[in-house]
């Protein structure tokens, strides 16, 4: 499904270097201390930053020439970005149109996929009239409405308590299956992983150091690093 083969980066005076290939359909959580590459990355596959060498391929597609909003994936930020002067099925359907012009069948499809999160009565409001495990359902429609084949989660759920956060990948879970996308997960939630993940990737100093799946993640692992982060739970460092 994606394919990062032999990426390089720098920034000022740090060297990242990735190499990995993940199957598709998984959900995959990318775990590791603050500042080891983890956002790092997802821009590069996202494409808000480019390599020195190496290539990135989506379904067998090299994307490194290809603009991050052309790419087959959708991105979901900490912020959410919803637009305050648009109604939650407008924020939803800038998925499918930028300009709104949205046919039947689209507005069909706006109301199941919100069906299917859990807002479907939430249609003509607005952010600011809804909560913020609602504004987070929002955003996971309108990630999902695109039917991109890949999803690329940037702690979105960070902020939210953890029965929220709970609801939330459970959605993802659900939705991923439902849609057939895989999803690449940034945490430093240990629960998280354990609860949503397929796999898991550990990135340590700017590369990969263990990816496997998720039933592998455990304090018993023979890297020090990932013993570490395991063994200090949901506690960030």
């Amino acid at each position: 499904m994606i394919r990062l083969s032999n990426v390089t980066y720098q920034y000022q005076q740090e060297k990242f270097s990735f190499d990995v290939d993940i199957p598709r359909g998984g959900i995959v959580a990318i775990l590791g201390a603050s500042g080891a590459g983890k956002s790092t990355l997802l821009n590069l596959i996202a494409g808000f930053i480019k390599p020195l060498s190496g290539d990135i391929k989506i379904t067998g597609m090299s994307v490194l020439d290809i603009e991050p909003h052309l790419r087959p994936l959708a991105m979901l930020f900490q912020e959410m970005n919803l637009f305050a002067h648009l109604s939650v099925a407008d924020n939803i359907g800038l998925g499918l149109h930028p300009g709104l012009k949205l046919s039947q069948q689209q507005r069909s499809c706006v109301l199941d996929i919100c069906k299917l999160v859990g807002i479907d009565t939430l249609l003509t409001r607005f952010p600011e009239q809804l909560s913020g495990g609602q504004k987070q359902r929002v955003a996971l429609a309108r990630c999902f409405i695109q039917n991109k084949p890949l999803l690329l989660l940037d702690e979105p759920f960070s902020a939210l308590d953890p029965i929220l956060r709970e609801e939330m990948l459970a959605i993802v879970k659900n939705m991923a299956h439902i849609k057939k996308v895989t999803v690449l997960m940034v945490t430093h939630h240990i629960s998280d992983a354990l609860s949503a993940a397929s796999h898991y990737i550990f990135v340590e100093q700017g590369t990969i150091t263990s990816f496997d799946e998720i039933a592998k993640l455990t304090s018993y692992n023979k890297n020090p690093a990932l013993k570490k982060f395991v063994q200090a739970g949901d506690v960030r460092y």
